[in-house]
Formats: structure tokens, C-alpha cells, sequence
């Protein structure tokens, strides 16, 4: 099967596929539980499925928020991220996998997201955004750059915003011999659809010499 994504949408019906297969295509995609406070005070936290790490000394993230214009997730952590140079990446796991889908819900600019999905806001070390107690890994960022992404819908937007990783928490029962064993986590991952995997066992490869 091929099709030109410039013209899925003439093609889509010949193909016997109701939509994309593109994000069923490219996975499983690590999800960013990105976590904001607004200038106000405010605690935002939004998932977002298009989020990875990108290089390291120094550590880099990227996530990116996209989508219709009206999504006030998408809207309120693009806004507090460039407006306060602060996010925190938190895992999402099994256990957290409900409350992580809960705070992808469309709400108004001044909800806490953390109390809507009765989640526990911890004090983070670097940043003014609260960590999510309920996750055991989290990746405290100062923001860094917006590039802009170009979109075919004039009523969507996407932009990718990188930060710099300042600090990591690790939860203790994650270290086993010195090692991270982010199998015990079961950290779930997005596939395409209404779709995830969660990971639950790790294998090892050398790289050639």
C-alpha cells in the first residue's frame, strides 16, 4: 500500500483507511506530561504524545503542542512555558494512566489540572512548576526555543518547544545495580487511535564494534 500524504484525504476511501495511519505508524511515542504554572500562579498539566529526547551535554527535550486553535491544553502550556522559560516533564506510567488521560480534558485557562485529576502537586528543586508526586521520574526544564511547524488547517497550529533539562528525579525503587530498570516503572507509551502500549520487560543489544 502507498499513498501520498498530500493527497490522503482523495485517496482514503481507495484505500479502505478512515484517517492517517501516520501516528499508528510512528510508535510507540514516549508521552510528555508536561507540567506549567502560568504568570498568575495557576498549575497547567496537559500529555502530549509528539515529545522525545532530542541530544545530550546538555540534555534536551522537545515537545509539541498542536492541534485546533480553540484546545485550551494545547493553548495554556504553550502560553506558560513561553512566558515563565519553566516546564517538568513527568513519566506516565500504568499506575497514572487514567489521571494522565484526565488532564487531557479541553478545560478553562484557570483550572488545576492536578486537582481536577486529583493528582499530587510536589514542590520541584529548580523550577516553579510543581512535579507530579504520583510519577517516579521527572525532568525539570528550562525552556529554551519555539520553532514554528507549518500546518495546512488555518484553524490548527503546531509549534516545537525545546528545553534544557536542569535536573531528574528518580524514584529509589527505579535504581537496581547502579541502573535505571525503567521496566519496573511500566511506563505506557502512544500508538495511533485511542491506543497504548506499556512497556513491561527490556532487552539488552551491544552496538557493534
Amino acid at each position: 500500500m502507498f499513498y501520498e500524504t498530500a493527497h490522503f484525504e482523495e485517496k482514503k476511501a481507495e484505500l479502505g483507511l478512515g484517517r492517517s495511519p501516520f501516528k499508528a505508524l510512528v510508535v510507540p511515542r514516549p508521552i510528555g506530561w508536561i507540567s506549567t504554572v502560568s504568570p498568575g500562579g495557576v498549575p497547567n498539566l496537559a500529555p502530549f504524545s509528539f515529545f522525545n529526547a532530542i541530544s545530550e551535554d546538555p540534555d534536551m527535550v522537545m515537545f509539541c503542542p498542536g492541534g485546533s486553535k480553540a484546545d485550551r491544553a494545547i493553548k495554556d502550556t504553550h502560553f506558560n512555558v513561553e512566558a515563565t522559560k519553566e516546564f517538568v516533564c513527568n513519566l506516565t506510567t500504568w499506575d497514572t494512566r487514567e489521571a494522565m488521560n484526565a488532564t487531557s480534558a479541553r478545560l478553562p485557562a484557570d483550572t488545576d489540572e492536578f486537582a481536577f485529576a486529583r493528582l499530587t502537586p510536589a514542590p520541584s528543586r529548580l523550577v516553579k512548576p510543581p512535579r507530579v508526586a504520583e510519577a517516579p521520574v521527572h525532568l525539570e526544564c528550562r525552556y529554551w526555543k519555539t520553532v514554528p511547524l507549518p500546518s495546512r488547517d488555518p484553524h490548527e497550529s503546531y509549534v516545537m518547544i525545546l528545553g534544557e533539562v536542569l535536573g531528574v528525579h528518580i524514584d529509589d525503587s527505579l535504581i537496581r545495580d547502579g541502573r535505571v530498570d525503567i521496566a519496573s516503572a511500566k511506563p505506557i507509551a502512544r500508538l495511533g487511535y485511542s491506543e497504548y502500549a506499556v512497556v513491561t520487560e527490556a532487552f539488552r543489544m551491544r552496538r557493534p564494534e
